[in-house]
């Protein structure tokens, strides 16, 4: 499998931080963070996906940033 890279610059290097953000409703009215997000970014241009930390697993995570 071949690495193809960030989609809008085609660079390799890239990095992942988990985030929590609010929802809807009571839960955005108390700040109750209770969606939690994986963010791969890439280092160069600064694009970023969101993953549902839920389903997903930090193993396949930046494959699938890759496109692989």
């Amino acid at each position: 499998m071949s690495e193809q890279g960030c989609i809008k610059c085609g660079s390799t290097d890239a990095d992942s931080k988990d985030v929590a953000m609010t929802g809807t409703g009571l839960s955005k009215m108390f700040d109750v963070q209770n969606n939690q997000f994986t963010v791969v970014f890439c280092k160069n241009c600064g694009y970023s996906e969101f993953y549902n930390k839920q389903a997903s697993q930090a193993s396949n995570i930046f494959d699938f940033f890759f496109g692989g």
